[in-house]
C-alpha cells in the first residue's frame, strides 16, 4: 500500500514487520504476561492500588519488574489507584474544662508496640440511617487493633473498639504493660466523657487528648480512615444497613492489616 505512494520501505523492515506478527518479541509475551498479574493484584486488592502499590505487591510475589513497567501497563490497562475526596468533619468537642492532655505533641512514632494508640471514628451513610465506624490503631506498625460500629455515636462506640485492642493483644500473647501504653483521640465527646476515662485508668492506660479542631494533632489516624473511606465506603456505596457495613469492615480490617 505504501509503495503504491511511492513510500520507500527497506526490506528489512518488511521482513523485521512479518517476522514480529507470526512470532511476538520476547518484549510483548512479557508485557502480555505483567499485564495478567497486574490485573489479578487490582481485582484481588478493593481495586484501589496504583502503579507504585502494584508494584511493590509483585516484587513481594517475587516477580522481578521495574516500576517504570508497571507505571507504563498500568496507563495501558487504563489501571488507576483511588483517589482521595474531601473530609467530612465529624467531631464534636466534648465541652468539659478538663480534660486529658496532649501526651504525643504530634510524635507518633513508637519504639515498640503497645506504647501509642491512635483512636478516632467516622460515620458512613446507609439507608438505614447513620453508621459510625471507630478505630484503634497502634503507631508502632500502623495495625487496627481495634474498630466497632454503631448506629450511635456515644461512648460506647469508641469504648468497645479500645477493648477488642486490648482483647486481640491479649489473645496474641501481647497485652499492654499497666502504665506504658498512651491511648490517643481527638477531643470528641466519646473520647471525653467520664465513662471512658474510668475505663482506662483500670487498664492502666493513659490518656491523650489533641486539640480542638486540628486534625494533625491525629494525623496518623485521619490517614487511616481516609484510606478506610477511599478504598472500601465510597466504591462500594449504597449501602444498606449496620450489618452490611461491619461485615465489609471485618473483611476490610483482616485485608489492610495481613495483604
Amino acid at each position: 500500500m505504501l509503495t503504491t505512494h511511492d513510500c520507500k520501505i527497506a526490506p528489512s523492515t518488511y521482513y523485521a514487520h512479518h517476522k514480529r506478527q507470526a512470532a511476538p518479541s520476547a518484549r510483548t509475551v512479557r508485557d502480555g504476561e505483567l499485564k495478567e498479574l497486574i490485573r489479578h493484584v487490582y481485582d484481588t486488592n478493593y481495586r484501589v492500588y496504583g502503579a507504585r502499590k502494584v508494584w511493590r505487591e509483585l516484587n513481594r510475589q517475587g516477580q522481578d519488574v521495574a516500576r517504570c513497567t508497571v507505571e507504563r501497563l498500568t496507563r495501558e490497562l487504563g489501571i488507576a489507584g483511588a483517589v482521595r475526596g474531601r473530609r467530612v468533619i465529624t467531631t464534636l468537642p466534648g465541652g468539659q474544662a478538663d480534660r486529658a492532655p496532649d501526651l504525643l505533641d504530634r510524635d507518633f512514632v513508637a519504639g515498640a508496640p503497645n506504647r501509642c494508640w491512635v483512636a478516632d471514628f467516622t460515620h458512613v451513610k446507609t439507608w438505614a440511617g447513620i453508621v459510625y465506624v471507630a478505630f484503634v490503631v497502634d503507631t508502632f506498625s500502623r495495625r487496627i487493633v481495634g474498630w466497632s460500629a454503631s448506629t450511635t455515636k456515644q461512648t460506647r462506640l469508641v469504648l468497645d473498639a479500645l477493648d477488642m485492642g486490648l482483647w486481640q493483644r491479649d489473645r496474641d500473647q501481647q497485652p499492654p504493660l499497666p502504665g506504658k501504653l498512651v491511648h490517643h483521640s481527638d477531643a470528641g465527646s466519646p473520647y471525653t466523657s467520664f465513662m471512658l476515662a474510668e475505663h482506662m485508668e483500670k487498664a492502666g492506660i493513659a490518656a491523650s487528648i489533641g486539640s480542638v479542631g486540628d486534625a494533625y494533632d491525629n494525623a496518623l489516624m485521619e490517614s487511616t480512615i481516609g484510606l478506610f473511606k477511599t478504598e472500601l465506603t465510597k466504591p462500594r456505596r449504597p449501602w444498606k444497613t449496620l450489618s452490611d457495613v461491619e461485615l465489609a469492615t471485618a473483611e476490610y480490617v483482616d485485608w489492610y492489616n495481613h495483604r
